[in-house]
């Protein structure tokens, strides 16, 4: 209220303090532009004069009489100069006005030249006229932004004044150039017919004024309506518009021109200056009142304002106080109690609505209403946070519910794939299966996307440490473009069980994204060594790398990964790897590769590593299988691998290396591991391949467990002829065929088993 206060008031003042500005700067262009131009005015009039009748006829003005008036006019313009260039007339004048005063000493720049080219009879009368007809032209246009005062009638006489003054000039151009005519004594070119259209012009324009004079100026009017000087003037010109014609002598001698327009200059800029003195008089009231209304806004506006200053300090105290205790309470709210509760609903806990948001009482006033609808924003805001949270872990739920059912089948579809792989021999449909396989194994990495998406964990595990390059090859399994990527030793380090399955999937993740931003015709490579911290291991790619900010983002992404965001897209692989990073205390950061690229370094803690391969599960060849680097050959070799690579293999089968089959990782958490784990009795003591668990020595005749026996010396080889050979393998070979499809047909009732319950 009080700013309102004081705003009206200093509009008031301004608008009457712009009113008594605008009779100090009338005053400003009357005293440093109206005067001094008016007396420049005149000098210049007279200059042209006599310039014409030079040009005519030298004999009748001669060069010292037309220097002395040059000096005049010279003299004049000076004082113009100093005056209309002060400080004062800055600062009052418009851009209008400026510009107009500007282009008027432009014009008085040029007179000189002009002069100059006059006096080496490079001029006519015609283009010496304008020289000076330019320069007054641009007079009248500075009067013509002069007339600024406010009030209208003023402002409407001041404008007649000036058109006057302008009727008296057009007089002035009719008596230059017929002077200039009577001393040649003949018309050139196109006098004859200039002196009649100024003789329109100038009646035109006399018409006009008088009309505006008839009620605004009576006295001006009853003068030039009476006038004998304007009529004989007009008489003088119709007599030489009838009889002016080029080569002809003007019917009016010099004298008795001169004497008839210098009696009506004369009686023209009479009329003028009374008029002026009768319109000033006329703006006395006008200037009184504005003095008035300055008074009255400035100092009785002033004392209002004062008043209502006071009067509002002593009444606004309790208001202040009960707004102290609502802004209190809004910045308590959205500063603690909001953030607490959010934060609290992000770990999972129960908020209570009524307990977070008790209602405060502000009273019963207008105040104490909006305390009321405060007290019913915070509770909506408090139930709206509750209910936010409430749906995005029901998103969460279905993520993770959608996820889980996903890699159920996918992993059902790969132990299937597994089991058609070890039954088929021929290369070119074990190359679609080994096709089909590398897919659903990248089915699987997004299906684990959206459970570490939804907070949860894919739930792959390993009981015993895994050799650190068998995790690299299991990651390498999930890429799409494995061919293009290139492992270096990686030492006789192992990970840790616990940390297999999400390392592997990190990896993945950096690696399938330094395969898709380089060119297809570059590698990626992986290396890891033993360092101070733990185990590095860096992918390093050849692509155009990234720009430093985009570096330094990434790298705070990865280390403080924000609240997922369902809305946000872009860079998903970034917030997996961070939460899967988290989530055992690794830490990753990109940098700029020297090739130009950008390098992954993942480094795992102590806590995760090993060195050595004495903990490695299964001993030598007993209970895994090793996946081959991507590119080579498939091929099961027998080696101490953990169980996630367990199973049994009963035959070799390779295809040709064009084929490629990636590495694969299963987990088998469940599998027995062992050389004493009994025979199985019945047909669910299966493996996930549809194998039945291999015991040692078990299926041996009793002769043969006692010891090696010489057939394994082969010493009945040459006993047996190559008929009975072929029969022992085919036989081999049949019977091993037909228990992978009965442990497949087992495999497949068991699972349609748990899909009905």
């Amino acid at each position: 209220m009080l700013v309102s206060l004081a705003a009206l008031w200093a509009f008031a003042a301004w608008v009457t303090l712009r009113d008594g500005l605008n009779l100090a700067w009338v005053s400003v262009y009357n005293t440093n532009v109206a005067q001094p131009s008016e007396s420049l005015l005149l000098q210049l009039q007279q200059e042209r004069r006599l310039t014409m009748i030079r040009l005519a006829d030298s004999g009748v003005v001669g060069k010292s009489q037309i220097t002395d008036q040059r000096t005049r006019t010279d003299e004049a313009a000076t004082r113009f100069r100093e005056l209309a260039s002060t400080d004062r007339v800055e600062f009052a004048a418009d851009d209008v006005l400026k510009e107009r005063i500007a282009e008027t000493f432009r014009r008085l720049d040029e007179l000189g030249t002009g002069r100059k080219e006059i006096d080496a009879g490079r001029r006519d009368r015609v283009t010496a006229v304008a020289a000076f007809n330019n320069l007054i032209d641009s007079l009248y246009r500075t009067y013509e932004s002069l007339a600024t005062l406010d009030d209208d009638a003023i402002a409407r006489d001041t404008r007649t004044l000036i058109s006057l003054n302008w009727t008296r000039e057009l007089i002035s151009r009719e008596d230059a150039l017929l002077a200039g005519a009577v001393a040649a004594r003949r018309f050139s070119g196109t006098e004859a017919v200039r002196f009649t259209q100024i003789v329109g012009a100038h009646r035109y324009n006399m018409d006009r004024v008088l009309t505006d004079l008839e009620n605004e100026d009576p006295t001006a009017y009853r003068q030039l309506r009476e006038s004998q000087a304007l009529e004989r003037l007009h008489s003088l010109e119709d007599l030489v518009s009838r009889q002016g014609r080029p080569g002809v002598i003007p019917p009016v001698t010099a004298e008795q021109w001169q004497n008839t327009t210098a009696r009506a200059l004369t009686e023209l800029h009479n009329v003028v200056r009374e008029a002026g003195e009768r319109l000033v008089e006329r703006s006395t009231p006008v200037a009184i009142g504005v003095i008035v209304r300055l008074v009255l806004a400035g100092l009785l506006g002033l004392v209002a304002v004062i008043a209502s200053i006071i009067l509002s300090i002593t009444t606004a105290r309790a208001l202040v106080r009960q707004l102290e205790k609502l802004r209190t309470a809004a910045m308590e709210l959205a500063n603690e109690r909001l953030p607490s509760v959010v934060a609290r609903l992000a770990q999972g806990e129960k908020v209570d609505v009524a307990a977070e948001a008790p209602p405060l009482k502000f009273g019963d006033d207008v105040i104490g209403q909006v305390g009321t609808a405060f007290n019913a924003v915070q509770e909506t805001a408090i139930r709206t946070a509750v209910d936010e949270a409430q749906l995005r872990q029901s998103i969460r739920d279905i993520l993770l519910s959608l996820a889980r059912r996903t890699q159920s089948l996918v992993h059902r579809q790969l132990t299937l794939l597994d089991v058609m792989e070890r039954r088929e021999s021929e290369p070119s449909e074990l190359k679609d299966l080994f096709r089909i396989d590398h897919l659903a194994t990248r089915m699987r990495r997004n299906a684990e996307n959206l459970i570490v998406l939804a907070g949860a964990s894919p739930a792959r595990a390993w009981r015993r440490s895994v050799p650190m390059v068998d995790v690299v090859r299991g990651a390498l399994a999930e890429v799409e473009d494995y061919t293009r990527v290139t492992v270096l030793p990686m030492g006789e380090t192992a990970l840790s069980g616990r940390a297999v399955g999400d390392v592997i999937h990190l990896l993945a993740e950096l690696i399938e994204n330094a395969v898709s931003f380089s060119p297809p015709y570059t590698t990626v490579q992986i290396g890891g060594q033993t360092v101070a911290s733990g185990y590095a291991i860096e992918i390093e790619d050849r692509g155009l790398g990234m720009s430093a900010e985009d570096l330094a983002a990434a790298n705070e992404r990865i280390a403080n990964p924000p609240e997922f965001n369902l809305s946000s897209t872009a860079r998903l692989g970034l917030y997996v790897v961070s939460r899967l990073a988290e989530r055992h205390g690794i830490r990753v950061a990109l940098k700029a590769s020297p090739y130009g690229g950008t390098t992954a370094v993942v480094l795992l803690p102590h806590d995760l590593v090993t060195e050595g391969r004495d903990d490695l599960s299964g001993g030598a060849t007993e209970h895994g299988r090793r996946p081959l680097q991507p590119g080579g050959a498939r091929e099961t070799a027998l080696v101490g691998a953990p169980e996630v690579f367990a199973a049994p293999v009963q035959e070799v089968v390779s295809v040709p290396t064009s084929v490629p089959e990636p590495p694969r990782t299963e987990p088998q958490p469940s599998e027995p591991v062992g050389t004493d784990v009994p025979r199985p009795a019945s047909p669910a003591s299966f493996t996930p391949s549809g194998l039945p668990f291999r015991v040692p020595q078990a299926s041996l005749a009793p002769e043969l467990v006692a010891g090696p026996q010489s057939v394994l010396n082969g010493e009945d080889d040459e006993e047996r002829s190559p008929e009975d050979i072929r029969k022992i393998m085919g036989s081999f070979q049949s019977g091993t065929r037909k228990g992978r499809s009965e442990a497949a047909k087992l495999l497949d009732e068991g699972h349609e088993g748990k899909d009905d319950q």
